[in-house]
């Protein structure tokens, strides 16, 4: 192993240590904490500078993807019109490492005036910011990551972590589901796939049909004409049956004459289905599950409306 290797993985375990004893610190202050921002009227405020500031961008926007109405103030901007962001009936999450930052520090008779709920996550438990504060998020760590116990690593990382848990929590208590995650989220990938239902994406024209009395090669032009690599046997409508290329070629490697083969003698019943009301993605965790090629997408008429494969989805 390099030394740079196993620096690096010294650092890793430093953190990992930090992170450690803090949960071990978490109790019935974190509890409260929760308890401030579930019955205030108003949102999140978050505050911080420099490092903290930056890791409390992300809290707040963690906590806003979550269910959780929350934003940051950067509090030298706060002191030139910003504060009129802050409504009295707001919670706001300060965060200073030390405790002492001289910009957060300077809010605090204007938050104290207003009657905010303050929630400090510190690493000083006796400092200014901590005594005036309604409850207090311990972040502290016995030392940075950094060679010199300086830069801001293990302190910052607990911060985030810390923030994670804030994020998390509050949206278990709001009962929020992957449907409002989506919402939230319609601009990215994960967004679309968890709004996207298996009627958007599923094959419904042309579906490759045959009948049981089919012929083996009957069966296989359908296939090749269908382009979806199966069949659907179908009889008055209603649903018989499903040939895919497996049985196919497992047909043409058993002992029988494939000219006195019907498509009744090799298809699959009960083939697995689909609402079109369905989310894809639980729908393709199906087929993942399942270790099938598609799902044969049935109304709540139970008739064939078409088929999902799950490379349809980038069609």
């Amino acid at each position: 192993m390099t030394a740079v290797i196993s620096q690096a993985k010294n650092i890793v375990a430093i953190e990992i240590q930090a992170l450690s004893a803090m949960a071990d610190r978490i109790d019935e202050s974190f509890q409260k904490a929760i308890d401030i921002i579930l019955n205030a009227k108003g949102r999140v405020v978050v505050v911080g500078m420099g490092k903290s500031g930056l890791i409390g961008k992300k809290i707040a926007a963690s906590m806003a993807s979550t269910g959780t109405a929350a934003f940051f103030v950067h509090p030298g901007e706060a002191f030139h019109g910003d504060l009129g962001m802050i409504h009295s009936s707001d919670a706001v999450l300060m965060i200073s490492n030390s405790g002492e930052t001289e910009e957060l520090i300077r809010l605090l008779p204007f938050l104290l005036h207003q009657e905010n709920s303050v929630i400090a996550m510190t690493g000083k438990m006796e400092s200014t910011l901590a005594k005036h504060a309604d409850v207090v998020l311990d972040i502290s760590v016995e030392r940075e990551a950094c060679n010199n116990n300086l830069a801001p690593t293990c302190s910052t990382t607990a911060t985030l972590v810390m923030g994670d848990a804030l994020a998390i929590v509050l949206s278990t208590k709001y009962d929020f589901q992957i449907e409002d995650f989506a919402r939230f989220h319609p601009g990215g990938s994960l967004g679309r796939r968890l709004l996207t239902r298996v009627a958007d994406v599923m094959c419904k024209d042309n579906l490759p049909i045959c009948h049981q009395e089919d012929s083996f090669r009957d069966v296989v032009h359908v296939i090749n004409s269908g382009r979806l690599g199966l069949a659907l046997v179908m009889e008055n409508d209603e649903l018989q049956g499903i040939i895919t290329d497996g049985d196919v070629r497992r047909a043409f490697d058993s002992d029988c004459d494939y000219k006195q083969i019907k498509a009744a003698h090799i298809m699959s019943k009960n083939p697995k289905c689909a609402s079109p009301d369905e989310r894809f993605v639980d729908a393709e965790e199906r087929i993942r599950i399942a270790k099938v090629n598609a799902l044969v997408v049935k109304n709540e008429m139970n008739k064939v409306v078409g088929i999902l494969q799950i490379f349809d989805i980038d069609n």
